[in-house]
């Protein structure tokens, strides 16, 4: 499993960018770090509605019974995105993930600044479906 920031962690480190281009690789460099998604699992099932860009999304339990997380992208950015949003919703409980609001944390992280409205609009998209396979996971 890729070796993320935690939620406090993910906020430092963020604010040590001093400009909109590391913050851009700081997402990039996250994104790197997600675990290949296999090609069987680029299917359609997975695919999120409403990127622009293709996102995949596959969420399953662990035996301790908390949500595991995995995805890909076809844009760089857009991966880092997930990997952020992965980050937020670590170590949760599929009714945790469900109740979580993690907008208050994109406000932390600075990101209505950072992003166009066409990302932000994937970014809630990749949200939505997270909370939806979550609840199924239930």
């Amino acid at each position: 499993m890729a070796v993320l920031p935690d939620k406090d962690k993910l906020v430092k480190n963020f604010s040590r960018c001093a400009n909109r281009e590391e913050r851009y690789l700081y997402m990039i460099e996250l994104g790197q770090r997600l675990d290949t998604l296999p090609a069987d699992l680029h299917c359609k099932d997975n695919l999120v509605e409403g990127c622009q860009s293709q996102v995949w999304l596959v969420l399953g339990v662990t035996e301790e019974g908390l949500v595991r997380f995995r995805g890909d992208s076809d844009a760089a950015l857009v991966k880092g995105l997930l990997a952020i949003v992965f980050s937020l919703y670590q170590g949760l409980t599929p009714e945790a993930v469900v109740a979580l609001d993690v907008r208050p944390w994109f406000e932390r992280l600075d990101m209505a600044r950072q992003l166009t409205p066409s990302r932000t609009q994937g970014l809630e998209a990749m949200i939505r479906t997270i909370k939806r396979k979550a609840g199924q996971l239930m």
